[in-house]
């Protein structure tokens, strides 16, 4: 394979250098921001060597060539476009993901503003559910006593990540709405400090109330509450943006978080922070009346229709949904989408085996493989989706894995992992697993029922 050749002719047959608006690409797959995407032969794009398929997506049209590739056409693709390496991995990143966010319509953009919330935050959410699960383990078997030191420093390391998700999330939101992520992280820390009761240990415990000017403030923090600090610190961004314009550079770094830090907390406590808590417990109760009363039909639907959510980007905003869920028992959400993601697989494999195209061989078994793993972007767009009824046979089988975690009530302890690494933080990890199966195999079958047109090619 000659990564320059391939280089050269991508940017031909993607309209020319000029129609490159800006360019990045993450572990599979080169992500580009197109001027006019009617001057893409996209056809042409799919039969060059090594490339697995294209698609557009997210304000961004995505090539994909898989690991250990993609990166080696980017060193010769980046100077023909005018982007540089290092921009990739600082600057032009940035401005790569503004580009792109401007090519969105603006429920795609919202959804991509919370994913980029999250998303940096889901190791430490992914850390403390797999503690949780080994916590729970440990009791259900009675491994260790949990009156031992090691089961009451576990018991911290698990809960710790969701006691602080405030702070967490108040440095993250702040960085994306282009405010300082340190004040953002302060912002957190007053919402969760420790003269507020922790609504986690709430029991029989009622807050006080404190008087503030004859209005009356809840002393509760929002310890595991993701929607009221994501409202304060958009607050915030504004509050500290109008502050710089007006507040002379000279005393800027003395002034500008002096007053930003005072306006958004009396705004987070006497404010936005209740608001937002009725809001956050507003959306889990209609989840809950959903989930409680529909039972499998809705993961029936959900998990059918899952996959055509993604295809619109707004799947990105069910991160924040998920966080909020956490605080009400378990993720049942994201065994849902475990089951929609792993039957694309399902389907995949479908086409693997009974599709005579050399090259769809070559694309569909890599892609199914990572489908397992959590990544579903090769096997929806370099196969499935090109194909059409192996997207719906997908459906197929999402649907009846979902409905079968949502009848065995299986719940996560995080959010961002599916697949196979959905195992580490399920609570019941037998039946996630009989899902699995469920959703895989139907949409293997389904798929083969279907059957679709192959190519003569």
């Amino acid at each position: 394979m000659n990564h320059r050749e391939i280089a050269e002719e991508l940017v031909t047959k993607l309209g020319g250098k000029n129609n490159v608006i800006s360019a990045a690409h993450c572990a599979t797959r080169l992500r580009l921001v197109i001027e006019d995407e009617s001057q893409i032969d996209k056809n042409a794009i799919e039969e060059l060597d090594g490339v697995k398929g294209a698609f557009s997506s997210s304000g961004q049209f995505q090539i994909i060539f898989g690991t250990g590739t993609v990166n080696k056409v980017y060193q010769h693709f980046a100077p023909i476009v005018g982007v540089s390496m290092e921009e990739n991995n600082s600057n032009k990143s940035e401005s790569h993901g503004d580009s792109a966010k401007r090519k969105m319509n603006p429920l795609a953009r919202f959804a991509r503003t919370l994913s980029n919330i999250f998303v940096p935050i889901i190791p430490a959410i992914v850390a403390a559910g797999m503690l949780m699960g080994l916590l729970g383990l440990v009791k259900t078997y009675n491994w260790v006593d949990p009156e031992s030191g090691l089961f009451v420093m576990l018991d911290m390391f698990s809960s710790a990540a969701f006691i602080i998700l405030p702070i967490l999330i108040g440095f993250s939101a702040a960085k994306e709405f282009g405010a300082n992520g340190y004040l953002g992280a302060v912002i957190g820390g007053i919402m969760i400090h420790p003269n507020l009761l922790n609504p986690w240990g709430l029991s029989n415990a009622e807050p006080t109330t404190l008087d503030f000017f004859g209005f009356g403030v809840e002393m509760l923090g929002y310890q595991g509450t993701v929607i009221p600090v994501l409202l304060t610190v958009f607050i915030m961004a504004q509050i500290e943006k109008g502050l710089r314009k007006v507040i002379p550079h000279v005393i800027d770094l003395l002034v500008t978080p002096f007053l930003t830090v005072i306006f958004t907390g009396f705004v987070a406590l006497l404010v936005i922070g209740p608001l937002g808590r009725m809001l956050g417990n507003g959306i889990t109760t209609i989840l809950d009346v959903v989930y409680n009363s529909a039972g499998p039909i809705a993961g029936l639907l959900f998990g059918g229709l899952y996959s055509t959510i993604v295809l619109t980007g707004v799947h990105h905003s069910f991160h924040a949904i998920e966080a909020e869920l956490l605080n009400v028992g378990g993720n049942y959400l994201l065994p849902i989408w475990a089951m929609a993601n792993v039957a694309q697989g399902g389907a995949t494999l479908a086409v693997f085996f009974k599709t005579k195209n050399s090259k769809t061989k070559e694309i569909a078994l890599p892609a199914a493989v990572s489908t397992f793993l959590g990544i579903t972007e090769p096997a929806i767009f370099g196969v499935n989706l090109k194909y059409r009824r192996p997207f719906i046979g997908a459906a197929i089988g999402g649907a009846l894995g979902g409905a079968y975690v949502v009848f065995t009530q299986v719940m996560a302890n995080g959010i961002g992992l599916t697949g196979i690494p959905q195992f580490a933080i399920v609570q019941d990890p037998i039946n996630y697993g009989i899902g699995f199966i469920i959703a895989v195999v139907g949409a293997f079958i389904s798929t083969l029922l279907l059957g679709w047109k192959e190519e003569s090619k």
